[in-house]
Order: C-alpha cells, then structure tokens, then sequence
C-alpha cells in the first residue's frame, strides 16, 4: 500500500508509517487526482500543509485521508490554532480527523486536551509541544487508522473557525516579541466586547 504524506519534508510522520512496512511518498506541492493514480496512492495524510484538499482529491482517494490539526476540534479550525487558542481562551490540544469538504471539519478519530501554564509558556513553547503530543497521537493511533478499525465521531458542536487575515487586528500583540510572546500577554484579547465564549 502506498501512503501520501502531505506536509513538510523530510517528514516525522515517514518514519513512523514505514515501521508498518508501508510505502511512502511525500509532497508539500499542490496535488491533483492524476498525481493520485500516476503513483498508486491508497491513503493520504496531511500535517502542516499549506494548500488545501481538493473535493476532487477527497473522492478519488474515497475519503481515506486524514489531517492532524493542532487544536481541540471543534475549537480553532483553519488558520493559526494555537494562537486563537489563547486569543479566545478556548480549549486547547490536539486532533486527528478525516477531511472531507469543509475545513477541519471532518469526523473526529483521535483527540487529546493539554493544558498550559499560561504565566511560563510562549507561543513558540506551547506550539512545540502541541507539535510533539500530535505526534505521539498518531504513533499511537495510526495502526488501527490504516487497518480500519478505529472509531469515528462525527463533530457536532459550533466550535470556531479563523482565517489567516483574522490574526491581523491582533497583530500587534505579538509585534514585538513575536513566537517569544507569552501566552498570557494574549488569554482572552479577542474576548473583549466580543461577546464570544468566555
């Protein structure tokens, strides 16, 4: 069986799909259904990729792809989770979900809550270890992934969703110190007469 993996390159995740004795092709490009075929690809899986999945993609590899996403889904889909995370003082953690058409929203198979010390961690330090706790999710989770044997949850909750350009009324709350910024300088900055989730 060949796997796609969808991402950064080199990947962390090759190491772990070929200790399953799997064939694995990478790609951080854009791809298209002919790529699919051309390369006998059977399953997919995509962790920090920058384009988005195609419904056409979707159908040719029947669903078999799956995303690993850094937030506690529903909370904080698409862009920058980790930040909005903090920004709206939502749940924080890390999912595996199958995609389907929407954006993150796809059923649920594999999530864990963290939680941080706001007073000692900063944007880069929690986006470290969310990185590292995604990762030993899937060591964990992607035998009974790829042998079809794991349940799936389908999301039912509102939750949130950003975009890249949301971040921008907020920017100046990082402009100076950037990743280096504490995470308590940002806790609850979007809440304020937003009337959202507090």
């Amino acid at each position: 069986m060949t796997i796609l993996v969808l991402g950064v390159i080199p990947s962390p995740l090759t190491p772990i799909i070929e200790n399953h004795c799997l064939n694995v092709i990478e790609c951080a490009d854009p791809i298209s259904t002919e790529y699919l075929r051309t390369h006998s690809v059977e399953f997919a899986v995509r962790y920090r990729y920058r384009h988005i999945i195609q419904k056409a993609v979707i159908d040719c590899l029947n669903g078999n792809i799956i995303n690993l996403h850094i937030s506690l889904l529903p909370w904080n889909r698409g862009a920058d989770p980790n930040l909005w995370s903090f920004l709206e003082d939502t749940p924080k953690g890390v999912s595996i979900h199958y995609i389907d058409e929407g954006i993150d929203t796809g059923d649920i198979v594999a999530q864990k809550e963290l939680f941080f010390n706001n007073d000692a961690e900063t944007l880069a330090s929690t986006y470290k270890k969310l990185n590292v706790e995604i990762l030993e999710l899937f060591k964990i989770y992607w035998e009974p992934i790829i042998n079809g044997t794991i349940d799936r949850k389908k999301q039912t909750q509102t939750g949130s969703f950003h975009k890249i350009s949301d971040k921008e009324t907020f920017q100046f709350l990082i402009a100076d110190k950037g990743w280096k910024t504490p995470v308590g300088n940002l806790v609850g900055k979007a809440l304020v007469n937003s009337g959202k989730r507090k």
